[in-house]
Formats: C-alpha cells, sequence, structure tokens
C-alpha cells in the first residue's frame, strides 16, 4: 500500500457523519499498522542503500588503488624500458648482453667453461677472436660469434609510414650481411687449426632472427653457402644438444673400447698365467715321482744290504762300535728350513 493510499483512507477517516465511531477506530488501527510497516520497509530500504554506498565507496577504494599499482607498475616498466633501449643503443653493451643470454643457453644445457667451450680465445696463427670456441671430440673445434643489428630494426618497427619501413627494412638487412661478411672473411674455418667447416652466427632475440626469415630467406640461403649458420636462442639450444649428445657418445665409445683392450689385456695375461701354471704343475709332478722313487724303491734297495750285513754280524757274532748302532736308532740330523720368497703383487 502506497504513502498516497495510507492519507486518503485517514482524510476519509475523519470525515464525520460517514463512519460510526467503531468503524473509524478499526480503520485508523489498520492505517497505522500499514503506516508501521511501509515505515519498516523503508528503513529497510535505507539500511540497503546504505550498505550499498558502503560497499561502492569500497569497491572505489579497491579500484583506485589498483590503479595506482597499475600506474607505478607501468612508471617502472616504461623506465625499465628506457634504461634497456639506452643500453642496447651502445654497441658494446649489445655484445656484451648477447654473450650473456648465448652464457645462458649453454648453462642451461650443461656445458663449463674451459671444458666444453671457451670465451675469447685468439686463433692460433692468426688474430681472431671468435666470441665462443666449442672444443669436440678428437681435438676438433666449432667457433661462434654474437651479432646483433638493432638499429635499423626498431627504426623499421617504429616507422610510421610504409616507405620509411621499407627503407630501415632494406638498412637492417643490410646490417645482416655484412655482419656475416666479417665472418667469413675471418680464419674461423681452418682445417690446419682442426675447426669444423662450419661456423655459427648467434642472434640473441627470437624476434629479429625470425624477421629476417620472413623478409629475406635469401640472406639464410646465401649465407649456408659461406658455411655459416644463423641461430636464434631456441635453434642454438637444438644444436649444441646435439654436439652435447655427440661428445657423450664419443666419450662412452672411447670408455667401452678403452674397457675392451683391457679385457684383451687380461686375457693375454690369462693365458700366459695358465701356461705357466701348467709347466709349474709339470715340474711338481715330476718333483713328486722323482722323491716317491727316492722313498721306495732306493730306500728299499739300500736297507736290503744293510740287513744282510746286520745278520751275517749275528751269525758270526761280531760286535758294532760303541757309537755305532742300527740306522734307525740315530738321531737324524735337523733339515734345514726352506724359505720361500714372497710372490710380487706386480709383474707379468
Amino acid at each position: 500500500m502506497s504513502l498516497a493510499l495510507a492519507g486518503a483512507l485517514i482524510v476519509a477517516s475523519r470525515r464525520p457523519g460517514e463512519r460510526q465511531d467503531g468503524a473509524k477506530d478499526t480503520l485508523e488501527t489498520l492505517v497505522d499498522s500499514r503506516v508501521a510497516e511501509m515505515r519498516t520497509d523503508m528503513n529497510k530500504v535505507s539500511e540497503l542503500v546504505r550498505e550499498l554506498e558502503k560497499d561502492r565507496e569500497n569497491k572505489f577504494g579497491q579500484l583506485t588503488e589498483g590503479l595506482k599499482r597499475v600506474g607505478e607498475t607501468t612508471s617502472l616498466l616504461a623506465t625499465t624500458t628506457v634504461q634497456i633501449r639506452e643500453a642496447l643503443a651502445n654497441t658494446r653493451a649489445r655484445g656484451q648482453w648477447g654473450e650473456r643470454m648465448a652464457d645462458d643457453v649453454l648453462r642451461l644445457i650443461g656445458f663449463v667453461e674451459g671444458i666444453n667451450y671457451l670465451k675469447q680465445a685468439t686463433v692460433e696463427g692468426g688474430g681472431s677472436r671468435p666470441d665462443f670456441t666449442f672444443l669436440l671430440p678428437q681435438d676438433l673445434k666449432l667457433n661462434m660469434d654474437v651479432k646483433f643489428p638493432l638499429d635499423n630494426y626498431m627504426k623499421c618497427v617504429e616507422s610510421e609510414t610504409p616507405d620509411d619501413e621499407a627503407r630501415f627494412r632494406r638498412l637492417f638487412l643490410r646490417d645482416v650481411r655484412d655482419r656475416l661478411k666479417e665472418v667469413v672473411t675471418r680464419d674461423y674455418i681452418d682445417p690446419q687449426q682442426r675447426t669444423l667447416d662450419y661456423v655459427l652466427v648467434f642472434i640473441p632475440n627470437e624476434q629479429i632472427y625470425q624477421y629476417i626469415h620472413e623478409q629475406e630467406s635469401s640472406l639464410i640461403n646465401d649465407a649456408m653457402a659461406n658455411k655459416v649458420v644463423l641461430c636464434s636462442p631456441i635453434s642454438l639450444f637444438a644444436i649444441l644438444v646435439v654436439i652435447r649428445q655427440a661428445v657423450d657418445n664419443f666419450s662412452l665409445e672411447q670408455s667401452s673400447n678403452e674397457v675392451i683392450s683391457q679385457i684383451r689385456a687380461f686375457h693375454n695375461q690369462w693365458d700366459l698365467f695358465i701356461d705357466q701354471l701348467n709347466r709349474v704343475e709339470k715340474q711338481l709332478d715330476s718333483f713328486r715321482d722323482g722323491f716317491k722313487l727316492l722313498i721306495e724303491r732306493r730306500r728299499r734297495a739300500l736297507e736290503r744290504p744293510l740287513a744282510r750285513i746286520k745278520d751275517i754280524q749275528e751269525e758270526r757274532g761280531l760286535s758294532l762300535p760303541a757309537d755305532a748302532g742300527h740306522p734307525e736308532d740315530r738321531e737324524e740330523p735337523a733339515l734345514p728350513e726352506l724359505e720361500f720368497a714372497e710372490p710380487r703383487e706386480n709383474g707379468p
């Protein structure tokens, strides 16, 4: 029931002569109850509005705080971007950053400097110094240079007109070709130094590497014709994984060959040992046979004349000297103990 209807009922209830007192009281009571209910509903609505307003203020405060953090992050990102661009504007800084990217790839694969690769090692017999030299089996080497042509690429990306974009694109591709020529003219490929027939050129940015492929694929073919392999961080990772697997397989093969060689040497020594053992066994058998002959047959042959002599003495009553007697009654001298040399641990 609306407030207008309640007011109308109150006015109608106060007109004299139209209703009796009892009905008038009942109507006033009904109106009062309806007004009380409406007042309660209005209070609830007011409370709900206040809660919504409070929640709106909280949400607005959170939104404001979030926008403030986003603004701070954007400002920090813009500052960092400016610092990066200023740093990369220097050619030396770009080269160091590219070498750091290559170091990260090598560390991810598990290469160790001084064992799997060398940095800035001067080529023997020349003045060239590749950024990285990978050490391969059989004293082979693979050289790699880091190149980061960025200036004209950034101008091409930020160009506002198609003409400017085309012009800076040509300049960028020319820069890439110049870097490749620098690598080709150096003695990074030298059979006398046991290098492979290819050299790697590392471009430490996937976007730039992809841009080269998209804009001028002939540049990649020309590089391959000159035995130069362009690689990005991902492709360098793949190439070095193959190299690492080849090195591990070669090391395993070398270890297997060495083990097989040692087994063959053991068999040779074992055959010599068995042959010598058979010889000693034969000598021992001959010694046992001779000793057995000495104990049995020769001893009996010597005892027979002695027994006959004893019988003759007894028959004729001959006496033996005081210190003489039966050979078995005399104390036998102690035989000297034989000393055996300790076997040597080392030797054939």
